[in-house]
C-alpha cells in the first residue's frame, strides 16, 4: 500500500497568518475599491491597511499624484499617504467648474482665467450630506472685489455676469466673502462674520479652514487655526459640496481636505 504523500497534510496559512511583505506584494496591485474590501476580511488586514505609512499607500500615491504634488507644501495638514489620497479624491472637479476655470495639474489648485464681467465658480469631487468634514482653502493670489469661500448643492450656478456673490447668490449656496466679511444666502448679505468689532481683513495665503457639519447642520470656518464661530446653523440635509466662486483674473485657490475636524 503506496505511503500518503505528506504534502497533503501541510497546513496552508489563513488570511490573518499572511506575513506584512506577501500583503504588501497581493496589495499593491489592488484598487482602492479593493483595499477597502480587503480591510473587512479580517483583523490582520484592517492593521495593516489602516498603517496610512506603509508601501501600499505609497506606491498608490506615487501611481496617482505628481512627483512635484508630493514634495509640495499643501501636505502639512496630511502626514500619512492614504491622508494625500483622499485628499486627492476630494480635490476640485474638473467637470463641474465654470469653463473661464481650469484646474491644474497639481489637482487642488485651481485658475480663473482674466475673463471681464463675470464671476466664475467651482466645486469639489466629493459631496457631503452626513458626518463631520473639513478643508483648508487659500486664495494664491488677488481677491478682487468679491471671494466667495463656503458650499453649495449641484443645482447652484456656477458663472454669473458681472463681478458679484456668486455662491451665496441662490438658496443653494452658503458662502463667506473674504473681501468684505460679510456672509451671503439667497441672494441676501446676512449677516457680518466673524462676529468682532473691527474683524481682520482676509490676507493672500492665509489658510482658511471650512468646518462642514452635517449631524448639527452648521458651517462654520477657521483662520489660521483660529476657530471663528458658526456661520450658518439649519444646513438641509442634502449633498452640500465644498465651493468657491471668484471674480479676479489670474487668481489661483487651493483646496485640501483634512476630514473630521477632530482629527486635528
Amino acid at each position: 500500500m503506496a505511503s500518503a504523500d505528506p504534502l497533503l497534510y501541510v497546513k496552508s496559512p489563513t488570511a490573518d497568518q499572511l506575513p506584512n511583505r506577501v500583503l504588501e506584494q497581493v496589495f499593491s496591485f489592488l484598487s482602492l475599491e479593493d483595499l477597502q474590501s480587503c480591510s473587512l476580511v479580517c483583523k490582520t488586514w484592517f492593521h495593516y491597511l489602516n498603517d496610512g505609512n506603509n508601501d501600499v499607500w505609497r506606491l498608490q500615491c506615487v501611481r496617482k499624484l505628481a512627483e512635484a504634488t508630493l514634495k509640495s507644501d499643501l501636505w502639512s495638514s496630511q502626514p500619512t499617504y492614504k491622508e494625500k489620497l483622499r485628499a486627492f479624491y476630494h480635490s476640485w472637479n474638473a467637470d463641474d467648474c465654470s469653463g473661464n476655470i481650469y484646474i491644474k495639474p497639481d489637482g487642488f489648485t485651481l485658475h480663473r482665467r482674466p475673463e471681464a464681467q463675470c464671476t466664475d465658480g467651482a466645486r469639489g469631487r466629493i459631496g457631503f450630506d452626513s458626518g463631520r468634514h473639513s478643508w483648508d482653502v487659500r486664495w494664491k493670489g488677488p481677491l478682487g472685489t468679491v471671494a466667495m469661500v463656503g458650499v453649495a448643492t449641484k443645482e447652484a450656478p456656477l458663472r454669473s455676469r458681472g463681478y458679484q456673490p456668486l455662491l451665496g447668490s441662490s438658496d443653494q449656496s452658503w458662502a463667506w466673502n473674504l473681501v468684505d466679511n460679510y456672509l451671503f444666502h439667497g441672494g441676501t448679505k446676512q449677516d457680518p462674520y466673524p462676529k468682532c468689532n473691527n474683524p481682520p481683513k482676509y490676507q493672500v495665503g492665509e489658510k482658511i479652514t471650512v468646518v462642514l457639519d452635517m449631524e448639527d447642520n452648521t458651517l462654520a470656518f477657521e483662520r489660521d487655526y483660529e476657530f471663528l464661530g458658526i456661520a450658518f446653523r439649519g444646513l438641509p440635509r442634502t449633498r452640500l459640496y465644498p465651493s468657491i466662486s471668484a471674480v479676479y483674473g489670474n487668481t489661483e485657490v487651493t483646496m485640501v481636505y483634512r476630514g473630521n475636524p477632530t482629527d486635528g
